[in-house]
């Protein structure tokens, strides 16, 4: 049994050996059954993804069959399955064009370093925190870009290379609107149709495949008995390949490392969200809950595989992850069938996957760029605080116009300036040099209402985290007051962490009072900030006397220190 959990180490505990503990003939029959409806379902999307990525349509059978098997075996969830995702297309597409197909299997394995990285660092959880504005904004952005890519086929327009950039690449499509073309705009309509109209006869079968299916005969028909060639399929543009993958040697170097870099933050970010935004909502279908570190440490697993058998990213796939969870999928078995499926399917059918028209395939990706848009969470997203409606705009528009990559980066930066500001705004400093009502209060150890404070002592209370967004704050509130005092107190019973910034404006200012002969004393610190100026020395900096676990003691201590301060000042002058 693999299990790797660790005090402070590594959480790694995959959910298939859980599973089969108590596994039975019963379940087995579930997962064999879901794990074939899902492994049909997932056909046609991945050889779309393939295609839609600029690699060939066996590509995305592969990343399908060897991905989707190893976040099963590895995964912390019960039901997810892992493969090419829509969400991948810009970045893939981008890469592929700028660098080859050497320069993403570089990029995806790289990524998959880092997802490994996050599941080590047990940074699962903290994923999950990622401001919803910026996913709905860049998967919305995401969507508009799939749908544009798709134009080409669609109206089965003469262009011999389409543009990277999105205006550019509607421009394009205008200026040669009049190479329009009947036959592949009918194709891709009907199969429109098709998929948005089968759920009402048949709930089973996915209406993709059934729109595959029955436009593939028709084109079939329309090519070769009726003499009508206007209609593109697969097999014009690429030669399948039906045999088992072999790996290919990938040569890294550090130039083209660097150069990828940014790339394979994005797939490796674009990764860890999707696949666990699936798995979470997987557990509030099925009542269970996912192990998202060791989801991402499979995430990265087979993102550093698959590359190596010519594959494109993986990730956790929602949408296959419901239908696994809707016809009867208990445990990861039910995954491992389906890339067993999608793997039989490529070694005895792959090469009648030449003959699916690519006009069916963009009306694929159209209903799943549709399904992606989220439009009405956009629509009362727009409702928000202005803060969360600049995050899904900017992220929204920089998807579309310019770089996923600038997205995700931008967005997140713009959210965690937005976070700092409210955490700043809600983080309170004041001072306090009369008197501090107990009434209620619990940071005390006597019964006491009030507590005088002597002249001479002030205190300071931080209220709320002691981060780099405060510390500028802290000071200006001190500088504020006009005399020195004998005794500072730093009231901190409401300060959950503190940040290295936090605890270099802390040191400064003991440093400060020790020249300026005034005393600091530390009050009510948890163990957490205590542990932190344990580890740094600050403790043995400022003495652990100084560092009292009340105010009442706090208080106390500053009085007999100024007692004594103004009993050796009257001896001096005597």
């Amino acid at each position: 049994m693999i299990k790797l959990k660790l005090k402070n180490g590594i959480d790694f505990h995959p959910r298939l050996f859980d599973s089969l503990k108590d596994y039975s003939k019963e379940k087995f029959m579930s997962d064999l059954m879901a794990g074939i409806i899902v492994g049909i379902v997932a056909l046609p999307l991945a050889i779309a993804f393939g295609i839609a990525s600029g690699v060939s349509p066996e590509k995305g059978l592969i990343t399908a069959i060897i991905g989707g098997f190893i976040v099963s075996f590895l995964g912390g969830s019960s039901v997810q399955i892992g493969g090419p995702t829509g969400a991948f297309i810009v970045i893939v597409y981008g890469i592929v064009q700028n660098f080859g197909i050497e320069g993403l299997a570089i990029a995806t394995v790289v990524a998959g370093v880092m997802l490994l990285i996050m599941g080590f660092l047990k940074l699962g959880t903290v994923i999950k925190f990622i401001p919803y504005p910026i996913i709905v904004g860049f998967t919305s952005g995401i969507a508009v870009t799939i749908f544009t890519t798709q134009i080409k086929d669609w109206f089965g327009l003469e262009i011999e290379k389409i543009p990277a950039d999105f205006l550019t690449k509607w421009l394009v499509y205008f200026q040669h609107i009049h190479t329009f073309n009947f036959w592949p705009f009918l194709i891709g309509a009907f199969s429109l149709l098709i998929i948005i109209f089968s759920p009402r006869f048949t709930k089973k079968i996915p209406g993709s495949l059934i729109a595959i299916v029955v436009m593939t005969i028709i084109a079939y028909v329309l090519r070769h008995y009726l003499g009508i060639t206007q209609i593109e399929t697969i097999g014009d543009r690429f030669t399948i390949d039906p045999s088992l993958p072999q790996p290919e040697s990938i040569t890294f170097n550090i130039e083209t490392i660097n150069l990828l870099l940014p790339s394979a933050f994005t797939i490796a970010m674009l990764g860890a969200i999707e696949s666990l935004l699936s798995a979470t909502v997987a557990d509030g279908v099925i009542g269970k809950k996912h192990n998202s570190n060791t989801e991402l440490i499979a995430q990265g697993a087979a993102n550093i595989i698959v590359p190596i058998f010519g594959g494109i990213p993986v990730t956790g796939a929602i949408a296959r992850t419901m239908t696994n969870i809707n016809n009867g999928g208990k445990t990861p078995v039910a995954g491992i069938i389906h890339a067993v499926v999608l793997l039989l399917i490529l070694l005895f059918l792959g090469p009648l996957t030449k003959h699916i028209p690519m006009a069916c395939l963009a009306g694929v990706l159209i209903i799943v760029a549709y399904n992606m848009s989220e439009w009405r969470t956009f629509r009362s997203l727009l409702k928000n605080s202005p803060s969360d409606v600049t995050v899904l705009l900017v992220t929204f528009f920089l998807t579309v116009i310019f770089d996923l990559t600038i997205a995700i980066e931008i967005g997140l930066l713009i959210a965690m300036f937005l976070f700092m500001k409210r955490v700043a705004e809600t983080t309170q400093v004041s001072v306090t040099t009369d008197e501090i009502d107990l009434s209620s209060e619990s940071d005390v150890y006597r019964d006491e209402e009030k507590l005088i404070l002597p002249k001479g002592v002030e205190v300071y209370e931080i209220d709320g985290p002691f981060f780099f967004g405060i510390a500028n704050k802290f000071d200006g509130v001190m500088q504020i007051l006009g005399d020195k005092p004998k005794v500072r107190i730093i009231r901190m019973r409401k300060v959950s962490f503190i940040d290295s910034t936090g605890l270099h404006n802390l040191s400064s200012l003991h440093r400060l009072s020790e020249k300026e002969g005034i005393r600091l004393i530390l009050s009510g610190v948890n163990e957490r900030v205590r542990d932190v100026l344990v580890k740094t020395g600050f403790k043995e900096k400022i003495g652990e006397e100084n560092i009292c676990s009340h105010i009442s003691e706090a208080v106390e201590k500053a009085t007999n220190y100024v007692e004594n301060h103004i009993e050796k000042q009257n001896e001096t002058v005597r």
